[in-house]
Parts: structure tokens; sequence; C-alpha cells
């Protein structure tokens, strides 16, 4: 019988990506690979429930939205996934997932929406996407970068630019501890970016 270990199913609006504000339904997989200096899911990192494929659908069946986010810690790092993901393709959900990036995404299906976050150096994490990730982005795809100086806003451009990723849908967001929206939001306008400032809808609202 196929398990995956799980940290939490639950449902709120999401929060983030384009789908920001939508009613949606979190499986949040337990485990991470990464430690981010910011990390504010640091409770997924512990061992989780074991759940069977038709326990994880039967919860998320109680909800009405038909909009589902795989999230972590980093939903990646269990290659049961896969076979989740075809089970709630199966009942016509819509899936987000959102993944790291420093793991193989080759094998996640091709209308999974993924929502790929790179690392920069104020994460502590800066070197650990894969690059081989990019030939299995789609036109759907969307990439976040999760910025908490000026050092990693450059760093964002760069690998914008050196992976020829203008044209994507590209969000840029704040680790509000560390930099002012209003200030990245005054370096997205004097650059022109073709980028979207991400904040956090569920945090301004104070709900999961």
């Amino acid at each position: 019988m196929v398990t995956l270990e799980i940290c939490e199913i639950f449902y709120s609006l999401q929060g983030e990506s384009t789908y920001a504000g939508y009613p949606c339904i979190f499986i949040r997989l337990a485990d991470c690979n990464l430690d981010c200096l910011y990390c504010d899911t640091r409770y997924s990192h512990a061992p989780g429930k074991r759940m069977t494929i038709p326990e994880i659908i039967s919860e998320v069946q109680k909800y009405p939205a038909k909009l589902v986010e795989l999230t972590g810690g980093e939903p990646v790092l269990q290659d049961e996934i896969t076979e989740l993901i075809s089970a709630l393709n199966e009942l016509d959900y819509k899936i987000l997932l959102e993944t790291n990036g420093s793991l193989y995404l080759g094998e996640i299906q091709d209308y999974v929406i993924k929502i790929v976050d790179v690392k920069c150096p104020g994460s502590g994490e800066g070197e650990s996407f894969m690059k081989w990730n990019m030939k299995f982005l789609k036109e759907h795809d969307e990439l976040k970068f999760v910025l908490s100086t000026f050092y990693d806003y450059q760093f964002a451009l760069k690998f914008i630019e050196d992976n020829a990723l203008w044209g994507k849908t590209i969000h840029f967001s704040p680790v509000s501890r560390f930099l002012k929206a209003e200030d990245l939001a005054l370096w997205i306008l004097r650059d022109g970016l073709n980028v979207r400032l991400q904040l956090q809808l569920h945090k301004l609202l104070n709900i999961q």
C-alpha cells in the first residue's frame, strides 16, 4: 500500500502565485532537504503522519474547492508524490506544486502547475537549484524569488538573464523581517521589470 508522510491538510485562501486569493486545499508533505534561514514552516521538517492515497483523497474531499496545492517541506522528496498527483487529476482537481527546485522535476506530470522557488543567497541555500530542471518548465509554470537584500535582488536578475527566463511568470517576494515591500516595489519600478511583486496574502489576512 502506497503511503506518504503528511504534515497537515488544510483549507484556506491561496496566498501566493497567480492563484492568490482563490480557495485552495493544501496538502503539506513532511520533511525538507533544505534549511532556509527565514523558513516559516520549519515544523514541517519533522516526521509526519503516514497516510495512504485514499486517506489523503478522503480528507481533501471534505472541502468544496477544486484547487489543490502540494507543498512542504519539499514535496518532491517523496517519490510517491506522482501517484498522489495522478489520483487528484483523475478527480479533476487543478494541481499546484510548490517546490524549491533542488530535486529532479522530470517525473512530475506536465499538467501540474509548478511554482518553483529559486533560492537566493539570503536563504543560506543559494546554490541549491538544479539547473537541469529548466528543461522541464512548461508555459503554465511559475518562478518565485524570495528576497532578503538588494544582493538577492541582483542575484535574481542575473539568474533570470542567464537562463533566458524573461517572459515567464515570475514573482518577487520580500522577506518581511529583512526587506520592506515598499523598497522592493521601488526597485522593480525603477528597473521596469516584467515581474510581479508578491506579498503573502494569507499573512496579510492573518489566516493559515
